[in-house]
């Protein structure tokens, strides 16, 4: 007989939400694209569910050119309505916007530090936070940290960069193991 594995009970028993709760969330990732692309989601997610966002997630890589950073930060008017009549990603106007508004922000970033990604692992020293959690109730949605990395964010001129949206982030990035200490992943990213 197999023995079950043990997850963190947030992402149910949905194959698309285990498999991205397996395969990424809470992996290091140090890709300029990818983590755009994950601030870009995590910003779309506010008000909605993750799982909402996962199920768009191929939407959204087909609307917003693969979250290439420099095709994006040069979208235009047409680019913007193409984009708001576009039901494979959240129709809102103020997340459409703030992607775009947030690539050009990301340019700037690379711009100034070599890599967006070097930039925001700046905020964890490089080196991912490992917490040690027992329960769900136990993890937070926000912390000192993420507070400051969404005041740095804001006043580089990103958007939907809530600190709620910053803790996401760093959690599905890797910078923080959020894993519960008796979740098979908790283990991997020693």
């Amino acid at each position: 007989m197999t023995e079950a594995l043990y997850r963190c009970p947030w992402c149910g028993n949905d194959p698309l939400y285990q498999d991205y709760h397996d395969h990424e969330w809470g992996v290091p990732l140090h890709d300029d694209t990818r983590l755009f692309e994950m601030l870009t989601l995590e910003g779309a997610q506010a008000g909605l569910s993750w799982i909402t966002i996962l199920r768009k997630r191929d939407g959204y890589r087909r609307a917003f050119a693969g979250f290439d950073i420099q095709k994006v930060a040069i979208f235009n008017d047409d680019d913007f309505a193409r984009l708001m009549v576009d039901s494979s990603i959240v129709r809102n106007r103020l997340k459409i916007a703030s992607t775009i508004t947030n690539a050009r922000a990301a340019l700037e970033v690379q711009a100034s530090h070599g890599s967006f990604d070097s930039y925001l692992w700046s905020f964890v020293d490089g080196v991912p936070i490992r917490n040690g959690w027992k329960t769900m109730s136990e993890i937070p949605a926000s912390t000192p940290l993420s507070d400051t990395m969404s005041i740095e964010l804001k006043r580089l001129g990103f958007r939907f960069v809530g600190t709620t949206i910053c803790y996401a982030f760093m959690q599905a990035t890797g910078m923080v193991n959020d894993h519960l200490t008796g979740c098979f992943c908790y283990d991997r990213n020693k």
